[in-house]
C-alpha cells in the first residue's frame, strides 16, 4: 500500500485557521501573573502596590526610572492526538481504502501540528493500541507514514478496552482527532467519547461510498471483512431502503452523541477531495 502525501504542502493554507481555532478555543487568553514552569514572557504593565515585586523588571527601571513588573501567560505549546482505526473493517474501498483515506487526514493533521511547532502523537488501533510518542519534526512525520504503509489492516476491536488504554497519554487538555468508520454499537461509542469531554475532539466518520447508500441489488453474497463469515441473500428495494434509513441513523445518532458531549463530529465518504474533507473538519 502506498499512501499519497503529495498533497501535504497545499495544507499549508489551513495552518492559520487551525492555529486560530485550536490555541484560542481551549488554551485560550489565560493570563498569569506569576513566573513558574510553563510560563513564558507575555508583556509589561506599570507596578501598583500588590503586585509580586520579583517580577519587576529592574533593567527596565535603570533604563526609565520608572516600575514595570513583567507578565507571562501560560505556554501554548500542545499535543495533537490523532488517533486512526486500523481494523479489518477498514480495509475496504474500490478506489481508495477507508484506512488509505482515514491515514491521509491523519497525517495532514499531523503535518499541519507541525508547521505550527506542536507536538503530536500518531497511532492506530484494532486488536490493540500503537501508540507513537509525540515528538516534533518531519523526520517523524516520514517514520510514522512508513509505519503506516506496512500495517497489516486486520482484527476487530475493543473500543472501551483501546481508549482506556489511551487515557494515560492524556496528562492534560488536548486537541484529539479520531477517525474511524464508527461502525460499532452505538452505546459503546457513547462510552468511548464520554472519556474525553476535558479534551478538544474531532470525531471523523470516514465511510465508502457504498457502505452510505449501498449500491447493490438482487442475489449477493455478503462477508463480514472481522468476522469472516458470510451470508447469501436478495437484496431488494425494500431492504435497500431499511438499510439506508439505518445507516442515516447510525450517523446521525453519533452525532447526538457528539453534540450533546460538546465533541465535534463529521462524516465522510472516501471519494470527497481531501481538501473539501480538511475544510470541513476546521469550520465544524
Amino acid at each position: 500500500m502506498t499512501i499519497d502525501i503529495s498533497f501535504l504542502k497545499e495544507l499549508d493554507r489551513f495552518n492559520i485557521v487551525l492555529k486560530k481555532r485550536v490555541l484560542s478555543r481551549y488554551q485560550g487568553e489565560r493570563q498569569s501573573h506569576a513566573e513558574g514552569q510553563g510560563l513564558v514572557f507575555s508583556d509589561y504593565k506599570d507596578y501598583v502596590p500588590g503586585d509580586d515585586f520579583r517580577t519587576i523588571d529592574w533593567k527596565v527601571y535603570a533604563r526609565s526610572n520608572k516600575f514595570f513588573v513583567k507578565q507571562f501567560e501560560e505556554e501554548r505549546n500542545m499535543t495533537v492526538h490523532i488517533i486512526v482505526d486500523a481494523s479489518a473493517s477498514m480495509d475496504y474501498g474500490k478506489d481508495i481504502t477507508k484506512f488509505d483515506y482515514a491515514s491521509m487526514i491523519g497525517l495532514g493533521y499531523a503535518y499541519m501540528a507541525l508547521r505550527n511547532n506542536e507536538k503530536f502523537n500518531f497511532s492506530t488501533f484494532a486488536e490493540g493500541l500503537n501508540y507513537l510518542r509525540a515528538r516534533k519534526g518531519m523526520n517523524q512525520l516520514l517514520a510514522i507514514l512508513a509505519i503506516l504503509e506496512k500495517l497489516n489492516i486486520k482484527g476487530r476491536t475493543e473500543l472501551r478496552k483501546t481508549f482506556d488504554e489511551y487515557k494515560r497519554y492524556l496528562r492534560s487538555k488536548s486537541f484529539m482527532v479520531i477517525i474511524s468508520d464508527f461502525l460499532y454499537d452505538i452505546n459503546e461509542i457513547k462510552s468511548v467519547l464520554s472519556r474525553f469531554t476535558k479534551h478538544e475532539v474531532i470525531v471523523v466518520q470516514v465511510l465508502d461510498p457504498n457502505e452510505r447508500r449501498l449500491a447493490l441489488y438482487g442475489d449477493v453474497i455478503l462477508e463480514d471483512s472481522e468476522l469472516h463469515s458470510k451470508l447469501r441473500t436478495f437484496i431488494s428495494n425494500r431492504l435497500l431502503s431499511g438499510y439506508r434509513d439505518k445507516i442515516d441513523h447510525h450517523i446521525h445518532a453519533i452525532k447526538d452523541v457528539c453534540e450533546h458531549l460538546d465533541h465535534d463530529f463529521i462524516s465522510i465518504t472516501t471519494d470527497t477531495p481531501i481538501f473539501e474533507t480538511f475544510y470541513a473538519t476546521l469550520r465544524t
